[in-house]
């Protein structure tokens, strides 16, 4: 993860303490890069997340599936027939 440090200097130890406190913040995310600006007393925290892989989800002959790999063959027949509009 990249550390960007703005506004004044920070040691090792206190930013080891932000990014550990992100990733206990944000277990499920993947912090690409993280900014830290010093106004005085306060620190603002801006994070640069990757981008996640989401499964695109349909409604086909009346359910809601990602892939068509657990229809049998009558419904992929119903599929294959049925009438696909705005594409």
């Amino acid at each position: 993860m990249k550390v960007n440090v703005i506004g004044a200097e920070m040691d090792k130890r206190e930013i080891d303490a932000y990014v550990s406190r992100a990733y206990q913040v944000y277990p499920n995310k993947t912090i690409e890069e993280m900014t830290l600006t010093v106004d005085g007393d306060f620190v603002d925290i801006e994070y640069k997340f990757a981008p996640k892989n989401f499964d695109r989800i349909r409604r086909i002959t009346g359910y809601l599936v990602g892939t068509l790999d657990r229809f049998n063959n009558a419904k992929r027949a119903e599929v294959d027939e049925r009438v696909k509009h705005g594409v």
